[in-house]
């Protein structure tokens, strides 16, 4: 069964619980105002015998009719007095002998008598004797059977009704379903993920269609980046490979060299090697940046800042590294974060002149790494974080166009950002933004 004929059953389920109690509620109520009218007029009765002229028990009730009803006395022991000509007999049950010799009181009951549904009301006359007196209860009961049939035609009208309506609502309510349906079999089909739902109001449904468009922009943009990864990697790995195959090549020839040249060569060869494994290593980086696979924590930045500057150290000796680090505490993922300051101070020691200087300062969450090389031109400022972007000045240096990328994925992983600015007086400054917050 699909949702829509459920939601519409739902619906005629519970229309139709609905007035059917309500149809109970009113039969119970006008058959008690029906009933209560013919109790009202047997209490009228009794207060008529009971406060009207006496008369002798031997000699029996007043004539039927007079009262609007059938009178009969009770005696204590079973003794049944009858008005004269009337022929109905009334029922006599053990609570009217206790009526009658007081043990019991007042008391209004149905039966049938000779065929006839009949309301009885029963009550002590004197000591020892109990008046019954009876009033027919056929007109009621045409009155409640007509009652009955027009409620239960209205009833099962409503039921139809809320079918009918619940169909129609249920089209409605379920029309953004059946558009995210669409769309999803349109995605899976074609691979689109262009494809986009077309949202109106603010209810459930409608931030559904929302949050569907939302993910599909998110895998648009994912594949579109992923795409253009491979792209430009694939662009960046094949000069290399080309390289590396020609000179293997040559290596591996028969023919002679001159003397020096298979050592160039070999060098050369085990540069590209690096060049390649460097390429890789931050191909590799980057797609783990993506993927978030750690859990952020409080961590100290001053002295991630610290390890990151005693590497540099090492690794370029020639260059003086002056730090100011104060205290200061985000959260985040420590791995990640020492891998984007390693690659701010080597980016400046890259481009600082030898025996050159590097400043760099934290505080507040903030890193400000500064070289004094000869700076970004104002053209490439805005590109110098795009993935294998390489300005014309830096295509003689070593490096792969992708350390700058991962800082910028770092700092938006962490809420944060990543700017390059010229420095006055010569050089570059770049300034990493963290926000405390965890990685999104």
């Amino acid at each position: 069964m699909s949702f829509r004929a459920r939601l519409t059953l739902v619906a005629a389920a519970a229309v139709a619980l609905a007035v059917v109690a309500a149809s109970i509620v009113v039969y119970v109520v006008v058959r008690g105002q029906l009933y209560g009218s013919v109790d009202d007029a047997l209490r009228n009765n009794m207060d008529r015998i009971t406060h009207g002229p006496p008369f002798e028990i031997g000699r029996g009730p007043p004539q039927p009719g007079v009262f609007g009803g059938y009178p009969q006395v009770v005696g204590s022991d079973g003794q049944i007095i009858r008005p004269s000509g009337q022929s109905v007999t009334l029922p006599v049950t053990n609570r009217m002998l206790r009526v009658a010799d007081g043990r019991s009181g007042t008391f209004l009951t149905n039966a049938h008598v000779a065929g006839t549904h009949v309301r009885l009301i029963t009550f002590q006359y004197t000591p020892g004797y109990a008046i019954e007196v009876a009033r027919s209860l056929e007109e009621a009961d045409r009155s409640l059977s007509r009652i009955k049939l027009l409620l239960v035609l209205i009833a099962g009208g409503g039921i139809l009704v809320a079918a009918g309506l619940g169909t129609v609502v249920s089209g409605a309510a379920l029309a953004p379903i059946r558009r995210l349906t669409r769309a999803t079999e349109t995605v899976r089909e074609t691979g689109d993920l262009s494809e986009r739902i077309e949202t109106t109001g603010r209810d459930e449904l409608s931030r559904l269609a929302a949050s569907f468009n939302t993910m599909l922009g998110a895998l648009e943009e994912s594949t579109r980046a992923r795409r253009q990864l491979v792209a430009d990697a694939s662009h960046e790995l094949r000069t290399p490979l080309t390289s590396l195959r020609t000179n293997i090549e040559v290596l591996a020839s028969d023919r002679a060299l001159p003397a020096g040249e298979r050592e160039r060569l070999l060098t050369d060869v085990v540069d590209q090697l690096g060049e390649m494994t460097t390429l890789i290593a931050e191909l590799i980086e980057l797609a783990r940046g993506e993927q978030h696979p750690h859990e952020a924590e409080d961590i100290r930045l001053d002295l991630i800042a610290a390890d990151a500057v005693e590497r540099t150290r090492r690794n370029s000796p020639g260059i003086t590294v002056s730090a100011d680090l104060r205290e200061t505490v985000v959260r985040g993922v420590p791995a990640t974060i020492e891998r984007a300051l390693a690659n701010l101070l080597d980016n400046a020691a890259k481009w600082s002149p030898p025996g050159g200087e590097i400043e760099i300062v934290v505080r507040d969450g903030e890193v400000t790494v500064r070289d004094h090389g000869p700076g970004i031109d104002e053209e490439d400022l805005p590109y110098v974080f795009d993935r294998f972007y390489r300005a014309r000045s830096a295509r003689g240096l070593p490096g792969s166009g992708l350390g700058l990328a991962i800082v910028r994925q770092v700092a938006e992983a962490h809420g944060g950002e990543v700017v390059a600015e010229r420095a006055e007086g010569g050089g570059t400054v770049m300034t990493l933004r963290l926000n405390g917050g965890p990685p999104t």
